[in-house]
């Protein structure tokens, strides 16, 4: 504690006790230290991994991809899950099916270049609203590509 006792001149002195700011700065430190681990740090991406070099390449029946065709007629775009058409009214139920019987719930979304960023999303949120896929990744171009 600073505290000045007698002063030569017998006049008032003008000292600034820090005891209270220091205290005030240490609280200040505790709680930022606290919340710091709480902020969010952005999104979980999750992309599938090209297959090692000078390998053969695994059969993916565990793999399962949802593309979004654009239509040449400029439409809603098609749908394939691994290949099969389906419509979009099915998704959901399709997608229940696929994955009611297995432990890893990852599904990859494929869009075609020009499609609308908004039928990609429809088909997470329709994803997402069935409850059995627990992943939802993004497959573009470069990791088509192998880069």
């Amino acid at each position: 504690m600073a505290m000045a006792v007698g002063s030569p001149g017998g006049g008032q002195t003008c000292e600034i006790n820090v005891t209270p700011m220091i205290d005030v700065l240490l609280v200040l430190l505790i709680i930022f230290m606290v919340l710091t681990p709480l902020t969010p740090h952005g999104l979980e991406a999750l992309v599938p991994l090209p297959p090692p070099p000078n390998q053969p390449p695994q059969p993916q029946d565990r793999t399962v991809v949802v593309q979004v065709l654009q239509v040449p007629s400029g439409g809603k775009p098609k749908l394939r899950i691994n290949q099969d058409d389906i419509k979009w009214d099915d998704l959901g139920a399709r997608l229940t099916d696929i994955f009611k019987t297995r432990a890893e719930r990852v599904m990859f979304v494929q869009g075609d270049n020009d499609i609308e960023f908004q039928y990609v999303a429809q088909v997470i949120d329709t994803a997402r609203g069935t409850q059995v896929v627990d992943r939802v990744g993004l497959i573009t171009a470069k990791i088509l590509e192998g880069q």
